[in-house]
């Protein structure tokens, strides 16, 4: 048995070494018998195990030797790694793509703010990753989108603020803040001055849309975010120029969503206004809530919307200005503020008292195409 074992390992190397019998009848048949039966790349275990010594028999050692002890485990064991190898291939390609598209999604999230600071109300993130969630960093992210507007109209002049929108210079305001001007200048971030000329105007909704005439290359427009998406309690900044203190940044939380403001929708019911204030920045915009009229008379033409309260600090010439979440997403447009004072001319008196209203900026996104169009006004 031995030696049948041995001649079997022979067969795949060929008529290498003869054996005494070759030649013989017999031997041709058996050999024959056994080719058929046999792989000759791995054959049959052995009945037992070859006794120690055996195997080198007449032969010497070599390659049939090294076949013939092969574990009778590793004859099976070969097909089972070949069938694992594109079990393996798949499982490292697997893991290869779940670490890419970890490091995609982490990618996503740096670029897009997935992770956003607590209490923040969209996804998008402006801020730098090391300021995220910090008044510090939203000012920093925002301030060069906010604009400082100086109205003159004949009835006077007056101060508010603006939301760069677009690259090409379009900036959104309240229309209450450049309402019957003849002439609309605005002051970036950088302290350059740019003439302005009106687009579009939507008195119902106290929006108008603005644009440099000569706009510069490298103007920085904001990101406006998902007012839907805001929380009752979210921290909020807010951006502006109140009393022309350009850049003024406030911050707080949002108080209460969808409250009922009224404002004036007379074009010369903002003059009379400016001109009661007597100067830049001092005129208090008129304005309706709960059965109740605040900082004068609206008038008789007023429209109402729906409105984000804050309680950041809000005074005049903050109208027009951003109200934004803690990614760096411009979530409202001041809008209106309560003021103490009980004569509108004295502008050394007012103050906010954490009252104050911001348009929703899904309003303004929804609103954008008729202000471009000229707007509902025109």
């Amino acid at each position: 048995m031995t030696e049948s074992f041995r001649r079997s390992g022979e067969y795949p190397q060929g008529d290498q070494q003869q054996s005494a019998y070759s030649g013989q009848p017999y031997e041709q048949s058996h050999h024959q018998q056994n080719t058929s039966s046999v792989n000759p790349e791995w054959p049959p275990p052995p009945a037992y195990q070859p006794a120690a010594g055996a195997a080198p028999a007449s032969h010497g050692g070599g390659a049939p030797t090294a076949l013939l002890t092969e574990p009778v485990s590793s004859a099976p064991a070969a097909p089972r790694r070949r069938a694992k190898g594109p079990l393996a291939l798949l499982a490292a390609v697997a893991i290869a793509a779940a670490a890419v598209g970890g490091g995609t999604a982490y990618a996503f999230q740096e670029l897009t703010g997935n992770d956003t600071a607590a209490g923040s109300s969209t996804s998008t993130s402006v801020v730098p990753t090391s300021k995220k969630g910090t008044v510090a960093g939203v000012a920093e992210a925002v301030s060069p989108s906010i604009v400082e507007i100086s109205a003159t109209s004949n009835a006077g002049s007056s101060t508010g603020s603006g939301v760069v929108i677009t690259t090409s210079g379009e900036i959104i305001t309240n229309n209450h803040v450049i309402s019957g001007a003849s002439q609309i200048k605005v002051q970036l971030s950088n302290g350059k001055s740019y003439t302005a000329s009106v687009v579009g105007t939507d008195s119902k909704k106290d929006l108008a849309l603005i644009k440099l005439e000569d706009a510069p290359s490298g103007l920085t427009p904001a990101t406006l975010g998902d007012s839907d998406a805001v929380k009752v309690g979210d921290e909020v900044v807010a951006i502006g120029s109140p009393e022309g203190l350009t850049g003024t940044v406030t911050s707080g939380i949002v108080s209460a969503l969808d409250r009922d403001v009224t404002v004036s929708t007379d074009e010369s019911q903002g003059q009379q206004q400016q001109q009661q204030g007597g100067g830049s920045g001092s005129q208090q915009w008129p304005f309706e809530f709960g059965g109740q009229e605040f900082n004068g008379d609206t008038g008789s033409s007023t429209t109402t919307y729906k409105a984000l309260q804050t309680d950041a600090s809000l005074n005049p010439g903050n109208s027009g200005g951003a109200l934004i979440d803690m990614n760096g997403n411009i979530i409202g447009i001041n809008s209106a503020m309560y003021s103490a004072a009980t004569d509108s001319s004295s502008s050394s008196s007012a103050g906010s008292v954490g009252l104050g209203f911001a348009i929703p900026v899904d309003t303004v996104k929804a609103d954008l195409a008729s202000l471009r169009a000229g707007g509902s006004d025109s």
